[in-house]
């Protein structure tokens, strides 16, 4: 059923993954979603990270056989983004957490879900309400800034 949710209301994922079992476990986002330089963007979790623990835990499933794979072929698995800005928009991620964004005001309430699917609406009236509300700078160029 989770997976049927998720090809009806959200990104298809090469396998399925629970970020409410992992993050209950203590995980944090940025456990797995590393913020390398320039920080524009958060990465998505090398292989060799989830086989620390999965060489022993559920090594039966269908899923960790194909994570497994891929951590020994050292091939991403070809997770699929969920949220995604216009080219034209210049977002960083660590400039956002760095001034104490929390994750779940972008991508909604992530420690909840099985199955994450776009729940927070990225529009330019969302940003610069979020921004008004954070005392950010609203001028053009804070997110339209031409990028080399």
């Amino acid at each position: 059923m989770l997976l049927l949710a998720a090809g009806l209301h959200g990104q298809q994922q090469p396998i399925a993954y629970s970020h409410k079992t992992h993050l209950a476990l203590g995980l944090k986002c940025n456990s797995c979603h590393k913020n390398a330089d320039p920080g524009e963007a958060m990465g998505f979790p090398a292989e060799s990270f989830c086989m620390s623990c999965h060489r022993t835990i559920k090594t039966g499933s269908p899923d960790i056989q194909k994570l497994t794979a891929a951590a020994k072929a050292k091939e991403p698995l070809p997770w699929g983004r969920v949220y995604r800005l216009p080219a034209y928009v210049y977002f960083s991620h660590r400039v956002h957490t760095s001034a104490g964004t929390a994750c779940e005001t972008c991508h909604g309430p992530v420690p909840q879900r099985d199955v994450i699917t776009r729940e927070v609406t990225h529009d330019m009236r969302s940003c610069i309400a979020c921004h008004t509300a954070a005392k950010a700078r609203q001028d053009c160029t804070a997110c339209h800034e031409e990028r080399q």
